[in-house]
């Protein structure tokens, strides 16, 4: 299965931590080029994003439907296994769940959860889904599709960003979404993850007008991980294109310095 993966920057006798950036559901590795690849390759790090198979341009998009988060798992697996030192991963929404199965029988510097799949699974999302958009909800499992979920620019905003993003940052990002497995849905709803078998410092942030997951699931998360979230205020589930990114990076990137990577 070959992967997209856009390398930027280089590892320097003061930062060797390469950061491994993994997208979410309706997204590819593109969704961190504008302003996280940038800041990061700034701030001296060496960055990886990869699209999971079936996203962005790399292999697997006939067969998107019944890619499992195992299948997910194996392509970050592929490229964080290969870097040395081991990397800081980075994970969004799927992605941030992507990490956390990663991190139950792998290492790795550092892990963290950007509005992430929360440790008690998805089916509140679902939920909430069916209760706000019953006929999205239908198409859905009509289809075996996520897409409906995001059709539309308004329910891209309604899910991804918050009530007060510019137009025309959400008009530049709708095009460029894309379909969902059905199957990794399935599993963000059964596959949870197993916070005690994760061994490396963890950072959970999340957002005040998320409307994937909602700030008490970031709470919960953060304390299934002993830790304490930071839930920016005015921001939606796309933190890292969402106006104010730079405060998220910020936190990401002062965090990293405390750590010594």
């Amino acid at each position: 299965m070959k992967l997209e993966i856009i390398s930027a920057g280089q590892e320097t006798a003061t930062r060797p931590t390469p950061l491994v950036f993994v997208h979410g559901a309706w997204h590819g590795a593109w969704c961190w080029e504008a302003n996280f690849i940038p800041f990061f390759v700034r701030a001296g790090f060496a960055v990886h994003a990869l699209s999971l198979r079936g996203h962005g341009g790399s292999d697997g998009r006939a067969g998107l439907r019944g890619h499992a988060i195992a299948d997910y798992v194996a392509d970050l697996a592929g490229v964080a296994g290969g870097l040395r030192p081991a990397p800081v991963l980075i994970g969004h929404s799927m992605g941030g769940l992507v990490v956390q199965k990663y991190l139950e029988r792998a290492t790795a510097a550092a892990a963290v959860l950007l509005a992430s799949v929360p440790t008690s699974g998805a089916t509140a999302t679902a939920l909430r889904v069916l209760r706000r958009h019953p006929v999205q909800f239908a198409k859905i499992n009509l289809r075996l599709s996520l897409y409906p979920v995001v059709e539309t620019p308004e329910l891209a905003r309604e899910y991804l960003f918050s009530p007060a993003t510019p137009p025309e940052i959400v008009a530049a990002v709708h095009p460029r979404l894309q379909d969902e497995s059905y199957r990794a849905f399935l599993d963000m709803m059964t596959r949870l993850p197993r916070p005690k078998r994760v061994r490396v410092p963890v950072r959970v942030l999340g957002a005040a007008e998320d409307g994937i997951f909602t700030p008490d699931e970031v709470q919960r998360t953060a304390r299934a991980y002993g830790v304490t979230p930071t839930i920016y205020q005015g921001m939606g589930h796309n933190l890292m294109l969402e106006a104010g990114w730079e405060r998220v990076a910020g936190d990401i990137l002062a965090w990293l310095d405390e750590l010594g990577v």
